[in-house]
């Protein structure tokens, strides 16, 4: 009896599920499919690609290989992702990148332009760690992991990666607003760490500006097909600065991708129609 009661439960979810997903208004089923398809690709490509990595473990190469396998499943959640001034990342010299950090899809952009770039170190919070077992292989494939909470300890991680990031000429991705912003009109105040960092390695300085989610608004429950444009801006050098220009170079660069920022965000919402579903934050 009890049987027949779960297999009549799970047809009825299953039903109501792929009714919720052939359905033409937006729902939470549909708005979470987005997610999870991109979420389970992503554990699937880290499980398989785990014994892989143990074998190069901590090598940034890694990142790369994996990065070019999770990037597909861009075409399934239907963004597509154009990359402007792309030339900059592909010089071979180690350097920080700043970008702003709107969503969890920032990550599936860095992906699909990993391979412009080649070697990168990213940074990410270290709770993203234990978020196996994709976690286990972002550490193995050099993913630099800090504690958001204790900022001397994030710093010591970061300067001890930062020598990798001279001899072997890796580029260290950082979001510097240090968590992600829900606002479409400006940023988040930068943290100082990869100005630190970048200034006591005295490498340039790489901003990188992702163009605002407009086809997604959670309130509505809405992810439509939509495209970002992520436009990489000229090098800022930091021969010369010493830890006092910190507060001023940070200022400057925040300045400079605000700017982007809004050109981008005007560049993407002109084209929409005057009804289409923006989610409305302030």
């Amino acid at each position: 009896m009890w049987g027949k009661i779960v297999y009549v439960f799970i047809i009825t979810i299953m039903t109501y599920i792929l009714k919720q997903l052939l359905s033409e208004t937006p729902n939470y089923v549909k708005f979470q499919s987005k997610f999870l398809a991109f979420y389970i690709w992503t554990s699937v490509t880290s499980l398989f690609m785990l014994p892989f990595f143990v074998l190069n473990a901590r090598s940034v190469l890694n990142s790369l290989y994996g990065s070019q396998i999770i990037k597909h499943v861009t075409k399934l959640i239907q963004i597509k992702w154009v990359l402007r001034n792309g030339e900059i990342l592909m010089e071979d010299r180690g350097a920080v990148i700043v970008s702003n950090h709107q969503c969890s899809m920032d990550i599936l952009g860095m992906f699909n332009i990993w391979h412009v770039a080649g070697k990168i170190a990213a940074v990410a919070k270290k709770e993203l760690f234990y978020f196996w077992p994709f976690g286990l292989a972002a550490y193995l494939a050099g993913v630099v992991f800090i504690d958001r909470n204790n900022s001397k300890d994030a710093y010591k991680t970061l300067k001890t990666t930062s020598d990798v990031m001279i001899k072997k000429k890796t580029k260290l991705w950082i979001f510097p607003e240090g968590t992600r912003n829900k606002h479409f009109k400006k940023l988040l105040p930068f943290k100082n760490g990869a100005f630190r960092i970048a200034i006591a390695a005295q490498v340039h300085i790489i901003p990188v500006v992702i163009s605002p989610y407009y086809y997604i608004n959670s309130k509505k429950y809405i992810f439509n097909k939509g495209h970002n444009i992520i436009q990489c801006l000229e090098p800022v050098p930091t021969a010369g600065l010493t830890m006092d220009d910190v507060p001023k170079l940070r200022e400057e660069i925040k300045s400079i991708m605000e700017n982007v920022y809004k050109e981008l965000s005007e560049e993407v919402l002109s084209a929409l129609p005057p009804d289409y579903p923006l989610a409305t934050q302030d």
